[in-house]
């Protein structure tokens, strides 16, 4: 199991070979971990994790840069969907706060509900509609 990347993250890894991707750009290597990749690497955990009672004015500083090093990050997708995945209670990841992403969460869930309803919906109404069709 992963642990938080702020701590396996910071272990050094030997960066692969990258061969050119589209338009110029590095392409990952499928063989190497998405994280091995995270910007966060040379970045303490502090700044992704909150410390116990921690001051609000103190934590919404100290997320929003941790965001800033997200957006820089050229795997924030992968992180932020591990994040949603695991998912993980506490932390930033993918520039998703723990809140922010419980807001995703309830989102996806609320629109696969959704989904499965209308998919529900025309299986039930095909049948009549047949019938209407034929008669």
């Amino acid at each position: 199991m992963l642990q938080t990347p702020h701590q396996s993250l910071q272990v050094a890894a030997v960066p692969a070979q990258r061969s050119q991707g589209q338009e110029g750009a590095p392409a990952r290597d499928q063989d190497v971990p998405w994280h091995s990749d995270a910007v966060c690497r040379r970045d303490e955990a502090g700044l992704f994790f909150a410390p116990s009672k921690e001051p609000t004015a103190a934590r919404l500083a100290r997320e929003e840069a941790a965001k800033r090093v997200c957006a820089r990050c050229p795997v924030m997708v992968e992180c932020r969907e591990h994040a949603l995945l695991q998912p993980e209670p506490y932390g930033v990841w993918g520039g998703l706060t723990a809140a922010e992403r419980r807001v995703v969460l309830a989102r996806r869930r609320r629109r696969d509900m959704e989904l499965k309803k209308a998919a529900q919906a025309a299986q039930a109404a095909t049948p009549a509609e047949a019938i209407a069709a034929a008669g």
